[in-house]
């Protein structure tokens, strides 16, 4: 898979890593490593909220996400409007959240951007967002 403008980075790959979960942390830390090689890795601000959560500081998070390894983006215009589209299609299949999900704002924003998504959890951008590259464990691609 050639990726031309870089890939975005859900919050699932890097808390994986930064918990070093048991299971999915060898996978996750082997294909950002692999896709840093590649081109720019890129997360927006609903990633780096998401991955906050698990530290006390400021410097803990910033420690875990440096800048000269991930560029932060801001989330395009577009993306928030494709993401409430997303979000209005959820409903309409009976999704009962009553506010839209972070996945529809990763989702759209790779889509908005011609990004490549490195995530272990495809199901939901995959529905919502098919146009999106996806970058995901072997057990996950279609």
């Amino acid at each position: 898979m050639s990726i031309v403008h870089g890939v975005l980075v859900d919050s699932s790959v890097l808390l994986d890593i930064v918990t070093e979960d048991p299971h999915w942390c060898a996978w996750s830390s082997e294909a950002l490593a692999t896709w840093a090689e590649r081109g720019p890795l890129y997360i927006n601000l609903v990633i780096y909220t998401e991955v906050s959560i698990g530290f006390a500081r400021l410097e803990e998070i910033e420690d875990a996400l440096p800048l000269h390894a991930f560029r932060r983006v801001p989330i395009p215009w577009e993306a928030g409007f494709l993401a409430g589209k997303a979000f209005m299609a959820y409903r309409q299949r009976g999704g009962t959240r009553t506010l839209p999900l972070p996945d529809f704002f990763i989702g759209a924003h790779a889509a908005v951007a011609d990004l490549a998504l490195l995530t272990r959890d495809p199901q939901r951008i995959r529905t919502y967002f098919p146009q999106v590259s996806l970058i995901t464990p072997p057990a996950f691609s279609p």
